[in-house]
């Protein structure tokens, strides 16, 4: 069963509490933290300090996508924050596979993010490593985007990859999925989808989350 992790990018920091606490009560499997820098991507949102406080809220957990230029400086910091999986981007560390075994001595899986115009030819050598492939389905940065169509033919093939290979991987998407497109963007082949608009804009956040559920 496909399971979902809301970003809460788009959800209502003044009341990050509560709209966590809807989450929760709607069965979310992970919460999506976005962390960006202003430098790997154009915008700023949050660090560790925050993820720590969220982390007191709730026992979901932590799915830490970090876009951040070179990451492996604080990959210990958000393991004190409480992550329980940390995806990096390719492009974004100049060591991917040193990143990826600093984040797996913790304890905690490893994921690698791929921008929309990344080849899925770039990670070919790191599948073995980690425990989850991001395929970016918009371009990085802001939320509330469309979908972009052509990342349908990306999944895919990184799923037939993952099954010719016999890997544990997870496939989770990230970008401009609603109630309207998500059944079938899961139809192919992911295991874990990303929302944000799509849940923090309805009046009802519990019941919207469980509709995502029921998909």
């Amino acid at each position: 069963m496909t399971q979902i992790s809301p970003s809460i990018l788009s959800a209502d920091f003044g009341s990050l509490k509560e709209e966590i606490l809807k989450l929760e009560e709607g069965g979310a499997d992970y919460i999506h933290l976005d962390v960006m820098d202003g430098i790997y991507v154009p915008n700023i949102t949050f660090g560790p300090p925050i993820i720590k406080k969220l982390r007191d809220i709730t026992d979901i957990p932590f799915d830490v996508h970090l876009m951040i230029d070179k990451p492996e400086r604080y990959i210990k910091d958000f393991v004190d924050a409480g992550a329980d999986i940390i995806t990096v981007h390719e492009e974004s560390t100049v060591h991917l596979h040193r990143t990826i075994e600093e984040i797996k001595s913790y304890g905690l899986k490893a994921g690698v993010a791929l921008n929309p115009s990344t080849p899925i030819e770039n990670i070919e050598y790191v599948l073995e490593y980690i425990d989850m492939v991001l395929i970016m389905t918009v371009n990085p940065g802001f939320g509330g985007q469309q979908f972009i169509g052509s990342m349908e033919r990306k999944i895919k093939s990184m799923k037939q990859i993952i099954e010719d290979r016999e890997l544990n991987i997870l496939i989770e998407a990230d970008g401009g999925i609603k109630l309207d497109n998500a059944r079938e963007i899961i139809g192919y082949g992911l295991d874990i989808i990303v929302v944000g608009s799509g849940i923090f804009e309805a009046k009802d956040i519990i019941e919207r989350t469980k509709m995502f559920k029921s998909l």
